[in-house]
């Protein structure tokens, strides 16, 4: 491996730990700042749902210039320099419809950088020995060690100064931005402009496995959402819900070593396991629905790791297999619009509803609910691949089957 791919995995690597760090601290405590200005649960709810609504055509849209100028890095600076300048009118702003009118802006920008960035660290590594999880454990790394020391530093500066350490981390995330590979996919042969764009929902099993993500996703959005706000109403300050987000996250790097080691990388096993997740989706928010105190929330969020994490890195892998190698961002644009977007927008929404009318602990009983859902349709799914290669096998194979069998 030469010194220049040496350095532009390092830079890679770099990049993911400061843009997650500067993601989580949005995350993580901007539920807390809009608290803090006086908005309700149910406007807080409201104004996050803006962002996944948004999605609906950030996602395709970035996906599409990635996938036609085949220039993931142009597109990431673009998108971390629009998320931070809307961001500071957020944050200057004491106007609830100016507020709600900037985010709504800051989504467009902000809302496909995880797909994009794992796109560019797919593209990169293709046709070497270099594994998915080993770049993607860096963003985990950023998340938590940055949600853990932001704690302390906002108990200290004060919440409404949140702005500060947010523009810090997004200058350091464009720094390495600029560093970037182009993050061009190696092995496609047409320009993603002259291929048909249907040909993304071809395949039956990907467009199954998002409706079903989508359901398990909702839960997982509304956690996301209002688990600030959760620890709050049970006692717990910044310091806590920093804990929350560094336990939530810090163990998802060794998911993703064990993903990257042991999983089987077929149809079939990714969505065996996906099962099993849902399953863990569904006691971890019954878990949460029956919490007593700030301290069980936080330890309850460590099955954060498997839960999302291994269907966030699962995800990611089963649309490479899915969609074709020239439409790969726009795919991971897709598979990011039903986790992160959809389900966002219903979370927003319904989750807010729920916790101001019903309570936080009758939300996470209908989170655990809708994860059963999720358990079926994965169940189903696989009975339906299963069936599909079997048939292939027998020698009725048809072109969906041959897909499936990579």
């Amino acid at each position: 491996m030469g010194t220049k791919v040496k350095q532009s995995y390092s830079v890679i690597k770099g990049f993911n730990f400061f843009i997650y760090g500067a993601l989580t601290i949005y995350s993580t405590y901007f539920a807390l700042y809009l608290k803090s200005m006086g908005l309700s649960t149910l406007e807080i709810g409201a104004l996050m749902a803006g962002g996944p609504i948004v999605s609906l055509v950030a996602n395709p849209f970035w996906g599409y210039v990635s996938d036609r100028f085949r220039n993931l890095r142009l597109t990431l600076i673009l998108m971390l320099a629009g998320s931070m300048i809307l961001m500071q009118f957020v944050f200057l702003s004491e106007s609830y419809t100016f507020i709600y009118a900037s985010m709504l802006l800051f989504f467009f920008f902000q809302m496909p950088l995880f797909s994009q960035s794992n796109t560019l660290i797919l593209n990169s590594i293709e046709g070497t020995d270099q594994s998915f999880g080993a770049f993607r454990l860096w963003g985990s790394l950023g998340w938590g060690i940055m949600a853990l020391a932001a704690g302390p530093v906002i108990g200290q500066i004060g919440i409404e100064r949140l702005w500060i350490i947010y523009t810090v981390m997004m200058l350091f995330s464009l720094v390495f931005a600029f560093a970037l590979p182009r993050g061009e996919a190696k092995n496609s042969g047409a320009r993603a402009g002259k291929v048909n764009y249907r040909s993304l929902f071809a395949s039956r099993a990907f467009f199954i496995f998002l409706f079903v993500g989508l359901v398990l996703s909702i839960p997982n959005s509304v956690n996301t959402t209002f688990v600030a706000l959760y620890i709050k109403e049970l006692g717990g300050g910044e310091s806590l819900v920093g804990w929350s987000a560094f336990l939530s996250s810090i163990f998802e790097i060794p998911i993703f070593l064990l993903l990257d080691r042991y999983l089987k990388r077929n149809v079939r096993s990714m969505l065996l396991c996906l099962v099993v997740i849902s399953c863990l989706f569904s006691l971890r928010w019954f878990l949460m629905a029956g919490a007593a105190s700030a301290m069980q929330v936080i330890f309850i969020q460590m099955l954060h790791c498997v839960t999302f994490g291994g269907f966030y890195y699962i995800g990611t892998q089963l649309t490479v297999l899915l969609v074709p190698a020239e439409l790969r961002s726009s795919g991971q644009a897709v598979y990011a619009l039903t986790w992160g977007g959809l389900s966002g927008m219903a979370a927003g929404f319904i989750g807010g509803l729920m916790f101001e009318q019903s309570g936080a602990q009758s939300m996470y009983f209908i989170c655990g609910a809708l994860s059963v859902l999720g358990i079926i349709g994965f169940s189903l799914l696989y009975a339906f691949v299963r069936r599909l290669q079997e048939n292939a096998k027998s020698g009725s194979a048809t072109a969906e089957a041959s897909q499936l069998s990579r």
